[in-house]
């Protein structure tokens, strides 16, 4: 009742305690053993929903989730609350079938990605290509992302490594971006992004081909990384039975999920597509649907093939 009293703006606790005939030490025993206990059971119940909702998630964008739902907590109390109910989530490593074929013949492009720092979104794509196992066979998943929102903008699943599965996912991302010339496209040294298909759409859009070095996944760190939450996230804990069930599900995770619900760390715990929306709006005040374009950097013409394909027309993409 003092506590209750004193908050509302009423007398002090010093004088409630003196007309209640207790002391204050006595009072402040008595706070300190109930109030938090109070305090952690609602914010315990926050965080049960926020797992629920999304259960891949660590403590820190438990933390971020809290604050954007009102709670004013630091990540420490987080992690001890998570941690005191069991609720912290689980890594594991579990086998991993090869998806990236550098012993080839095609050209290896050089890789222009490294350091360079991006300031607006069509400057730099990354894509990847990863496994999924099904009940009775693997199939992948070629991925483009946009570089600086981190934004999934081209993606397609298939039984095979072929070249074909890498070419739709890029298809997709320039028909959903239609970036101007001067974006850089960079890739491991995968045979999917070296064969002349893959090459000849890119320069057709005028875009730079860039690939990392030999045996390097860093240079290629923002693919990889959202590859691992792919994994983490949606691919583990199911069981799909053929790829149709499969390609449903992945496009619920990608273009809503991942895009629209998931914060991201290197984002600010924003989601992409809100981040995106901020620099679309910091860029133009007004209202706009058009996404922006990518800065100025030399590119080739798209009407004049990349160096070193003519040597290789000879060949079919696999």
């Amino acid at each position: 009742m003092i506590a209750e009293r004193a908050g509302q703006g009423g007398l002090s606790v010093e004088r409630m305690c003196e007309l209640s005939g207790v002391s204050r030490a006595g009072f402040y025993r008595h706070w300190e053993a109930s109030a938090p206990r109070q305090a952690d059971t609602a914010l315990r119940d926050a965080i049960q929903q926020v797992i629920v909702a999304k259960r891949f998630y660590g403590y820190r964008r438990v933390q971020q989730e809290l604050r954007q739902r009102g709670h004013c907590v630091n990540a420490k109390r987080v992690l001890r609350l998570m941690r005191e109910d069991n609720l912290l989530c689980l890594r594991t490593r579990r086998f991993v079938p090869a998806t990236t074929d550098s012993q080839h013949g095609w050209r290896v492009w050089p890789n222009l990605a490294r350091g360079l720092v991006t300031r607006n979104t069509n400057e730099l794509w990354v894509a990847d290509i990863t496994y999924v196992r099904l009940q009775e066979e693997f199939v992948y998943v070629a991925v483009v992302l946009d570089a600086h929102s981190r934004r999934v903008i081209g993606w397609a699943v298939a039984r095979h490594l072929g070249a074909s599965v890498a070419v739709q996912a890029l298809r997709m991302a320039l028909a959903e971006r239609q970036p101007a010339p001067g974006l850089i496209h960079h890739s491991d040294r995968g045979i999917q992004y070296a064969c002349v298909d893959y090459l000849t759409l890119l320069a057709d859009h005028g875009a730079q081909p860039s690939m990392s070095r030999v045996g390097n996944p860093y240079d290629n760190a923002k693919a990889e990384s959202f590859m691992k939450t792919l994994k983490q996230e949606q691919v583990r804990g199911h069981d799909w039975r053929d790829l149709d069930a499969l390609r449903t599900d992945l496009t619920k995770f990608l273009e809503i999920t991942y895009n629209h619900q998931r914060l991201h760390s290197a984002l600010g715990y924003q989601t992409p597509a809100a981040f995106e929306q901020q620099l679309l709006y910091a860029q133009n005040p007004k209202p706009s649907t058009e996404t922006s374009g990518a800065r100025e950097l030399t590119a080739p013409s798209p009407h004049t093939p990349l160096p070193g394909l003519q040597s290789s027309t000879q060949y079919n993409c696999p």
